[in-house]
């Protein structure tokens, strides 16, 4: 089958568009090509600095015939709709054919040549493509990256003719053809023609340029790190920096440079980032120490004769540059303090209406005290790391790097004498960032990780800035899996709606110790009415004033049903991203929602272990074949709850001719019931799932024994309270009417 080739060849194209280009092309070209009725074997798209290529293997030579039919108006139609049917088909009356009083046309089409197709696909890709930024050149009315040059377009090795016209008076066209271009600067700078992707993928190289970047990233790699074992060195690994540069280079040459050892004495991540951000280089670690060497790697898009001595050498004086200006931040930095910058974030927006960070910082410490005893971390510790952790946010190095806000206050804070238990939960307190990240685990970490997780969720639910679709401008849902992650990992024993509950109270306790309570739910911003309903477990206080030791005491008096407050949406957004962590994992909707029971459990933990052991138990024979059982058993009373209240009561046993299986599946009950609970009362969901188990050879044997619905309404009666009986205790383990199947 034929191969189609496509070149887009053009000035630079930014690296952090390529992959998206990449991506864009294939998708662009797949929809036109398939809305055409085209199939093909294979499709591959690359991007690289200069170039997109797009490559596809067994396309047919034409596309298949057609045969349409379209319903017309009914034969006796007025003449005006027959007329426009006709307009829009492009038939004759007696071409059409008619079907119980209906008019039908078949539209037959013959294929067109792919050729023709490629050409109007290449034409819509080019004028529609996303790219995030483009740019006309000279009075084109043509977009592009950047100046388009060419365009290589084969078929089935011959070239598929058409232009690209600009719109411009007097000006070109881009017309396709079968001749590229090879490396700006080590290529033989003359245009070359190619025969098909083989041919033009060899006479790149032959040029100087790498085409799949997937292969350049090999070569830097492998490159890098020799050059760094040849001089008993290790390559500091980086994804991200590893794909930029792979996309900077069509020839990329790793060199090891040298910088000066003095600037080795400023915190490494500032070497690091001056190193990724400004140049592009790729730090060096000594393996005997663990600890940066004063060299780094720059990838280079040419082959210097002198081995990139001289490259290496004007590379290093430019990183001593940026680091001379690190060093300038790192020390005023040092002279300042925590005090000067959080009177300086006074006046620093958080939000319009969300206050200052100022005053953001008040509601995460008030927030962390709050959280504290619950994850084991020191109440006056965690309020003291909350109200220093966004200190760092006014320094002059976050200023310059604001990727390192949190890292720089750790080591601010140590050089100031706090603790370094304080200094690392300043440090990590916006961990995780993303499902790649780390989670802190320190007992003090996580207590402000957690205050400044649920201060931005519940600020921007209150203020009703919430996630729609797939627009999330306050990364609410990355804040609510770190707060997942985070009580997960640390294994901290409290729920959703608690976790919102201790913002609502702490933001007033902040500000007035004192305060009525129903201010916290009506007000919890200080900055206009809020709405929040009060939870029943405080209604007694409304009318008089709160002490700090009285909340704490009475909060722990919480009943089930108040735990999920109406309209607490925070509570409900995390545990539905919980959910789809959950999902995510592979573990099914209808599961999560049995082991969740639907959302009326909000701990974390229990839900996630719970639908954990209900996977594995359904997983089993025992499991699978006790659901079928429970779900017959529950059609049974809900057809009886359809006519009336169903009997309830203790199950007798022992009754004149009671079938065997009846007394069985009783005892059986009943055990099942003793040991369910005691599983549950330790939150061992296996052993509660292993109790259930012990049930599947009773159940199935009563179903195979028993008549429900005896004649004999004792009979019927106990068999439905015994089905009941069976339904509860299963019920407590989890939803199991929520289990598919």
């Amino acid at each position: 089958m034929p191969q189609l080739l496509l070149e887009l060849f053009s000035e630079e194209i930014p690296a952090r568009m390529q992959s998206g280009a990449a991506r864009d092309l294939e998708r662009m070209a797949t929809e036109r090509l398939k809305a055409a009725g085209l199939t093909w074997d294979a499709l591959t798209t690359y991007a690289g600095p200069r170039r997109l290529t797009l490559v596809i293997e067994g396309l047919p030579t034409a596309t298949p015939d057609r045969s349409e039919e379209l319903k017309g108006p009914r034969a006796n139609a007025p003449e005006q709709a027959l007329e426009g049917f006709l307009r829009k088909t492009g038939l004759t009356r007696e071409q059409l054919t008619e079907r119980d009083g209906v008019l039908f046309a078949v539209i037959d089409q013959k294929g067109v040549e792919t050729t023709a197709v490629v050409a109007e696909t290449v034409e819509h890709v080019i004028r529609n493509f996303p790219w995030p930024k483009s740019m006309r050149w000279a009075d084109a009315t043509l977009r592009w990256v950047r100046p388009l040059k060419r365009i290589v377009c084969l078929f089935d090795g011959s070239i598929v003719p058409f232009a690209i016209a600009d719109g411009s008076p007097g000006a070109g066209s881009i017309v396709s053809g079968d001749t590229t271009e090879g490396h700006r600067f080590l290529g033989s700078g003359q245009p070359f023609a190619v025969k098909d992707f083989a041919d033009y993928r060899a006479k790149l190289e032959q040029q100087f340029v790498i085409l799949d970047v997937a292969d350049r990233k090999l070569k830097i790699l492998e490159a890098a790190r020799a050059a760094c074992h040849a001089k008993g060195l290790e390559l500091v690994d980086d994804d991200g920096l590893l794909e930029e540069v792979a996309g900077l280079a069509e020839w990329p040459t790793p060199i090891l440079g040298d910088m000066d050892p003095q600037f080795l004495d400023l915190p490494p991540e500032v070497v690091r980032l001056s190193m990724k951000v400004h140049q592009k280089y790729f730090a060096v670690r000594d393996p005997k120490t663990g600890k940066l060497a004063p060299n780094f790697i720059v990838v280079a898009n040419v082959e210097a004769t002198d081995g990139g001595a001289a490259l290496a050498a004007g590379n290093s004086r430019v990183l001593s540059a940026r680091l001379n200006d690190a060093r300038f931040f790192w020390d005023e930095d040092r002279k300042v303090g925590f005090d000067a910058w959080l009177s300086k974030l006074g006046g620093v927006t958080f939000h319009a209406k969300l206050g200052t960070m100022a005053e953001r910082v008040e509601r995460i410490a008030a927030l962390a005290r709050e959280i504290a005893p619950l994850v084991g971390a020191n109440p006056d510790e965690a309020e003291r790391a909350a109200r220093l952790a966004k200190a760092d946010l006014a320094s002059g190095m976050v200023g310059e790097f604001p990727e390192l806000q949190g890292v720089m206050g750790g080591y601010y804070a140590r050089a100031f004498g706090e603790p370094d238990a304080i200094a690392d939960a300043i440090r990590d307190h916006y961990k995780p960032q993303g499902p790649a990240d780390t989670v802190p685990t320190a007992p003090l970490t996580v207590a402000v990780a957690l205050a400044d997780k649920l201060d931005t969720l519940a600020g921007f639910f209150a203020i009703d800035e919430k996630p729609t679709g797939s627009k999330d401008p306050f990364a609410l849902r990355r804040a609510a899996l770190g707060v997942i992650r985070l009580v997960l990992e640390s294994d901290a024993r409290f729920s959703a709606s608690e976790l919102s509950e201790s913002h609502r109270v702490a933001d007033i306790l902040r500000t007035d110790p004192s305060a009525r309570v129903e201010e916290a739910y009506f007000n919890p911003f200080g900055n206009g009415p809020h709405a929040i309903p009060m939870p029943r477990w405080l209604e007694p206080f409304a009318d008089r004033v709160i002490t700090y030791p009285e909340l704490k005491t009475f909060k722990g008096r919480l009943v089930a049903e108040d735990r999920r407050t109406p309209g607490n949406d925070v509570a409900d957004f995390i545990i539905e991203r919980l959910k789809v962590s959950l999902r995510d994992r592979g573990l099914s909707h209808d599961l999560i929602d049995a082991g969740s029971f639907s959302g009326v459990d909000d701990d974390l933990v229990r839900i996630v272990r719970r639908v954990e052991a209900l996977d594995a138990f359904l997983a089993t024979d025992d499991g699978a074949n006790l659901l079928a059982g429970y779900k017959r058993a529950s059609n049974i009373l809900k057809a009886e709850e359809k006519k009336g209240a169903v009997p309830t009561g203790m199950v007798q046993t022992g009754l004149p001719n009671q079938p065997e299986a009846e007394t069985k599946l009783a005892f059986a009950a009943e055990a099942a019931r003793t040991a369910v609970d005691a599983a549950l009362d330790a939150e061992d969901f296996a052993a509660a799932m292993t109790a259930l188990a012990a049930l599947r050879a009773p159940v199935d044997a009563f179903f195979t024994d028993v008549l429900v619905n005896s004649d004999v309404a004792a009979e019927r009666d106990n068999r439905l309270k015994l089905l009941g009986q069976v339904r509860t205790v299963m019920g407590k383990v989890a939803d199991f009417g929520q289990v598919a199947g």
